[in-house]
């Protein structure tokens, strides 16, 4: 049963002690590829080297994490833009908007994600959206950019039933991770009424461990406890899930 990964940080420091090891345990749960998302300029040496390390298995994306967006965005913008013009990405992203932590940077983010919009497009590569707290705000820059060929993931969907049909009908798919394994994450209600065909499978290791690792470290090799929690909710046959999940991910990053 092969399975994708369409969001791991599985470059990040939490895994410098074993890194290696975690990736050998997903392949041998069948995950074979791994989609890393950046997060800042920080973030991508380690990213690359772990790309340059697993390249058929690893594979990078170029963006700014909107809750690093901070008065500098936009030198850390120039740098997202510089790399996405000399090396091939499989998208853009993680990028979006984050009112969780905090919202003084509201309009920061919201020029920031626009920005990336147009990266998007500019390149033709998905952009993988991040929308905590703010789907609203984030729906609403997205819906006034697509103009048919934007495409690419609302990550981490924990959204309505309503919602699920609008990021539907803007051509996107949702990403469904270990929320989705919670007792009260509300997935139970949503997921029944979502077709297959516009989900993709993720961790966003080290973060969202799904039941019953949760409070735990992510890691890839859990990509199969969300595909049997979607299976359960859809209905559907675990293999299929996987199947169908795992061609939506290859067919939007063009491999």
């Amino acid at each position: 049963m092969m399975l994708v990964d369409s969001h791991a940080h599985i470059y990040s420091e939490e895994f410098k002690e074993d890194r290696e090891e975690a990736l050998a345990r997903a392949m041998a749960e069948g995950v074979e590829k791994i989609y890393m998302p950046n997060i800042d300029h920080t973030t991508i040496d380690a990213m690359l080297e772990t790309e340059e390390k697993h390249p058929s298995q690893c594979l990078p994306m170029m963006g700014l994490h909107p809750a690093y967006v901070k008065n500098d965005f936009e030198r850390e913008l120039y740098l997202v833009e510089e790399w996405l013009g000399k090396k091939s990405f499989a998208g853009v992203g993680e990028c979006g908007i984050d009112l969780y932590w905090d919202k003084t940077f509201l309009p920061q983010q919201q020029e920031a994600l626009k920005v990336q919009v147009e990266l998007a497009k500019k390149h033709k590569l998905p952009i993988i959206l991040h929308t905590r707290d703010a789907f609203e705000e984030t729906y609403e820059i997205i819906a006034a950019a697509q103009d048919g060929t934007l495409e690419g993931i609302f990550h981490c969907f924990s959204g309505t039933a309503e919602e699920a049909v609008r990021v539907k009908e803007l051509g996107f798919l949702m990403g469904i991770g270990g929320v989705s394994t919670f007792k009260n994450g509300g997935m139970d209600k949503v997921l029944p009424h979502v077709q297959l065909e516009d989900l993709v499978l993720e961790t966003d290791c080290p973060y969202l461990a799904p039941a019953p690792h949760r409070g735990k470290r992510n890691e890839p090799l859990y990509v199969p406890l969300i595909a049997k929690r979607v299976a359960e909710l859809l209905g559907k046959p675990l293999d299929e899930v996987a199947a169908v999940t795992s061609q939506n991910a290859l067919n939007l990053f063009k491999l």
